[in-house]
């Protein structure tokens, strides 16, 4: 039997990296950036990496870190399948000097095939795997639907993976009517009134 997220949180001592992380964020903005430099070195000249590394250029995230390595001297290659963004993305690219890559489907293609990105992308991984069920995905469909954990979770109820009820009654998908029902039934019956 595999190890919930409980058990998994325990054997890897997460409690302690949380609260060693907000050490962390608590200390000056100065510190913050000369720590992040001194990580940044290490990981550079570390022997498994030892400068052949490069910055993978999407969004402004990727971007702030390439200009930020490209400021302590660090001078790593940029790359990106740019074609795939907008243009004034793919402008930005070209300033900073990014390589772009061939992407292996057109932007019609990727569109045409997966859909146009409206909302979050945590929002439309949870809305594909309701619109996509199968035997491997029932658990992890469940969760979305109810907000309960199960056992690999810890059987945590109301928890983040429960995707908003607007999005539920949108792209819920036929395949979990029976669910989305038992849920709304259950939650008219039994949940306490919202003020």
């Amino acid at each position: 039997m595999t190890e919930n997220c409980i058990e998994r949180n325990k054997r890897l001592n997460t409690e302690k990296k949380i609260a060693d992380f907000r050490v962390k964020q608590k200390l000056d903005y100065d510190f913050k950036i000369k720590y992040a430099e001194a990580r940044a070195w290490e990981f550079y000249n570390h022997p498994d990496v030892a400068g052949n590394c490069y910055v993978a250029v999407g969004g402004l995230d990727s971007i702030t870190l390439l200009m930020f390595l490209r400021k302590i001297g660090i001078d790593v290659p940029a790359i990106s399948v740019s074609i795939l963004e907008d243009k004034s993305i793919q402008n930005v690219h070209r300033q900073l000097g990014v390589q772009a890559l061939k992407p292996l489907k057109s932007k019609v293609q990727v569109i045409r095939e997966f859909g146009w990105p409206v909302l979050s992308k945590e929002i439309a991984g949870k809305i594909s795997l309701l619109q996509n069920p199968s035997p491997k995905n029932a658990t992890v469909r469940h969760a979305i639907i109810t907000g309960e954990t199960g056992e690999y979770g810890g059987y945590r109820k109301n928890t983040r993976m429960k995707l908003s009820q607007k999005w539920l009654e949108k792209f819920g998908g036929y395949e979990n009517e029976k669910k989305l029902s038992f849920c709304y039934l259950f939650e008219a019956r039994f949940a306490a009134p919202r003020n």
